[in-house]
């Protein structure tokens, strides 16, 4: 063990934390732990990518899909830089993520050599932990240390390393830690249960809202919703911790979700938050009881008022509450809700189901569900194709991710590779605008290079619609949406993938059918219709106020109001 390059006994500790590839690009001050990587190449896979962004969204997204450390590697200066994107919705959708980032060599440094920045500064805010490692001996140390903290604050870990440090031998005398993490199981106080209890057993129209950390506690959710006679409304990442034609799930809140979800929450005397610490407060209740379920009590309160907090994990703080949960209600506002909900379901299914052409993005949502996999991994990007993914995908038991808290545009695409490198046998799709897809697409090659069969399925409306939209109902003449686009098929041929165009609703199910038979990377460019606004949930009077006055502003602007003549 004693006596090998740093580089070496590096790649010996990731290989023991059970890391088995790595998204970067070679570089002059990575160049010796490239060296080292290539040597173990049998059990690290180096994912070359063309962007470090693609590298440290992948990253991030495959730590997001299975709980396990993504890595990702980048050149000091500019590859260092281009890591951040990724390594900040890391960080805000709390996936561990450990980033390995060059450095000039050690007797260079401060003195403004060249590609030399400060390193330190620059990841300060986004890591949880963030160390320049200055020798050999301390490097094995730190990593362990680095890859600990990462998984316990759910977090980024930076190392920095001189291009010079993992040359070096490691001597005997080296310090020795191991690969090891322990975790624990959160539980609340017996006394906050018993407040909560009494709390939920006086609650006559309750209502829950779920996020990711209610994953993995899906049964002792619904045994809760069962006794308090409670529907369950879904946060975005949350979405898939109950089936969504579930009788007790209304679907998503906010500007993205359903009517009948912000119709129980206007309506609710009691909300029981589970795992999500959820921003957009003006769609919680005004004046119902709260209590509040997260792992992190920091978080409980951050946002929004509450009566009761639960510092627990989600699955064993449900089960030490369902025997205290005694609640009498008789169900008629879950039945409401359910009312409510069905009849939602019905308008979604008609646009569905609308032929128009140019094609409706609905049904395309549609067209996707018919073929995916129960087991099917749904890369999903930012923008107007967030909204229809969350309203019209019915999941069951398919795997989500999104950058849900940094909302970056071009998440899409990596987290299509970092699916399809957790789970290569299944089913992986990236649904993306055209927008969003542009600022990722040429790591399509990506895919290609390394034989990953995953569809891309392009929304194309040639604008940034969503931002139309916006623009819109702020009252502003729409201006600087507008989007030229290549011809993303032909872009797939172009590299060694397989491309479809689908103008015609009626072609959807043949060629998705065809990419997903062709077992290749294939692109899916769909002239979907641009002035299909996602609309709200509810519409309010701004909102409805605003799109009148951009509607005023657009008449005049483009000629279609004249004055009388005299």
């Amino acid at each position: 063990m004693f006596n090998t390059s740093a580089g070496d006994m590096m790649m010996d500790c990731l290989i023991d934390w059970g890391v088995d590839h790595i998204y970067g690009m070679p570089g002059d001050s990575i160049n010796t732990l490239i060296e080292s990587l290539r040597k173990v190449q049998d059990k690290i896979q180096f994912i070359q990518v063309r962007h470090e962004e693609a590298g440290a969204l992948a990253a991030a997204a495959y730590a997001k899909l299975t709980g396990k450390l993504g890595v990702c590697m980048g050149i000091a200066g500019p590859g260092a830089i281009h890591l951040l994107n990724g390594l900040y919705d890391a960080k805000l959708d709390k996936a561990p993520v450990l980033a390995i980032v060059g450095q000039v060599e050690t007797d260079l440094i401060g003195t403004d050599f060249f590609q030399e920045i400060d390193l330190v500064n620059v990841f300060k805010d986004v890591a949880v932990y963030s160390q320049m490692v200055m020798s050999a001996e301390q490097l094995p140390v730190i990593l362990n240390q680095a890859i600990r903290t990462a998984y316990d604050k759910k977090g980024v870990s930076v190392l920095i390393i001189p291009d010079d440090v993992p040359k070096f031998k490691v001597q005997r005398h080296a310090r020795q830690t191991n690969s090891f993490y322990v975790q624990s199981t959160i539980l609340p106080q017996e006394r906050d249960l018993e407040q909560a209890a009494a709390i939920l057993n006086q609650a006559k129209r309750p209502v829950i809202l779920a996020g990711k950390g209610a994953k993995g506690a899906s049964e002792s959710l619904l045994a809760v919703a069962e006794k308090m006679r409670a529907p369950i409304i879904l946060s975005l990442p949350g979405k898939g911790v109950i089936p969504d034609e579930h009788p007790y799930c209304l679907g998503g809140l906010g500007l993205i979700g359903t009517k009948p979800a912000t119709a129980a929450m206007e309506d609710a005397d009691t909300l029981i938050m589970v795992g999500t610490s959820f921003p957009f407060t003006g769609f919680l209740p005004k004046n119902a009881k709260t209590l509040q379920i997260d792992t992190d009590p920091s978080q409980i309160g951050k946002r929004y008022s509450v009566d009761v907090g639960l510092a627990g994990d989600s699955f064993q703080t449900l089960n030490r509450l369902i025997p205290l949960i005694n609640n009498n209600n008789e169900g008629t506002f879950l039945k409401q809700c359910q009312k409510n909900i069905n009849e939602w379901r019905e308008k979604l299914q008609e646009q569905e189901q609308d032929d128009s052409i140019p094609i409706k993005p609905q049904r395309v949502i549609h067209a996707l569900q018919e073929v995916a996999d129960d087991d099917a991994v749904l890369s999903v990007d930012v923008g107007n194709v967030t909204v229809w993914m969350a309203r019209h995908f019915k999941m069951t038991n398919q795997k989500f991710v999104i950058s849900s808290w940094l909302a970056t545009l071009g998440c899409g695409l990596p987290g299509a590779i970092a699916g399809k490198m957790a789970f290569p046998n299944k089913q992986v799709f990236a649904i993306c605008g055209d927008g969003g897809f542009q600022m990722m697409m040429n790591d399509f090659v990506t895919a290609v290079k390394y034989k990953l069969p995953l569809i891309v399925i392009v929304l194309n409306n040639h604008k940034i619609a969503m931002i139309k939209f916006e623009q819109e109902v702020m009252g502003n003449a729409e201006f600087g949406t507008n989007l030229h686009n290549p011809d993303f098929a032909r872009y797939a041929d172009i590299c060694g993938g397989m491309g479809y165009k689908v103008e015609h609703p009626d072609d959807l199910l043949p060629v998705l059918k065809k990419a997903i038979s062709a077992n290749k990377p294939c692109i899916i460019d769909v002239i979907v219709d641009a002035n299909e606004a996602p609309l709200p949930a509810k519409i309010t009077l701004g909102q409805a106020t605003g799109y009148a006055r951009h509607m005023l502003k657009e008449l005049f602007q483009e000629g279609k109001i004249h004055k009388p003549p005299l």
